[in-house]
């Protein structure tokens, strides 16, 4: 799989995620002052991506500022999809993905940091629970860290894949999220 299709086949996604990459490696280039505070956050998204894959909603939440703003592509049909702003609407995101897709991999595989920004490459693969359709993607996550906390977090995808899963997989394959799971669910 080439980088393009790796986000989708998006050409103007895929200039932007390279720009972002690249850009990011030459802040943290430059700015050799900046390596501790670049290293922190590192920390501090892995913290994240550690606390997530344990199924600990309190630590993942610990990790973000109270008014971050969430942001996964919109896709046509996918509840957990669009923007968010809040740790309430981002335990709800993650209530809704519960309750509509089962994880089977998920993994970080670069990190970059260049300033207050964290950019990770990585794949992640999923089962719709509805349905039992499969589809994996490439991903990039783009984390802002602020005061020691998760400000801004944006992720790019295929999209399509997620879309024509959920479309194969009928309208009851995003279910309302239970109450009081936020991340358990994930990885059962």
């Amino acid at each position: 799989m080439n980088f393009q299709e790796s986000v989708g086949g998006n050409f103007e996604t895929a200039i932007e995620v390279r720009s972002i990459a690249a850009n990011t490696d030459l802040l943290a280039a430059k700015n050799g002052e900046n390596s501790m505070s670049e290293q922190a956050n590192i920390d501090l998204v892995k913290k994240f991506y550690e606390s997530y894959l344990r199924g600990d909603a309190e630590q993942v939440l610990s990790t973000m500022s109270p008014d971050i703003d969430w942001t996964i592509p919109d896709m046509p049909g996918i509840a957990f999809s669009g923007k968010r702003r809040g740790k309430q609407q981002v335990t709800e995101f993650f209530q809704i993905v519960a309750a509509s897709q089962q994880l089977r991999h998920f993994e970080p595989r670069e990190f970059f940091a260049g300033g207050d920004r964290v950019v990770v490459l990585g794949h992640h693969d999923w089962t719709v629970r509805a349905s039992g359709l499969e589809f994996g993607s490439d991903w990039t996550q783009v984390f802002t860290v602020q005061n020691g906390e998760i400000a801004a977090f944006s992720q790019m995808m295929d999209t399509r894949r997620v879309v024509e899963a959920y479309r194969q997989s009928g309208p009851a394959a995003v279910r309302a999220p239970s109450p009081g799971h936020i991340l358990r669910p994930i990885l059962q």
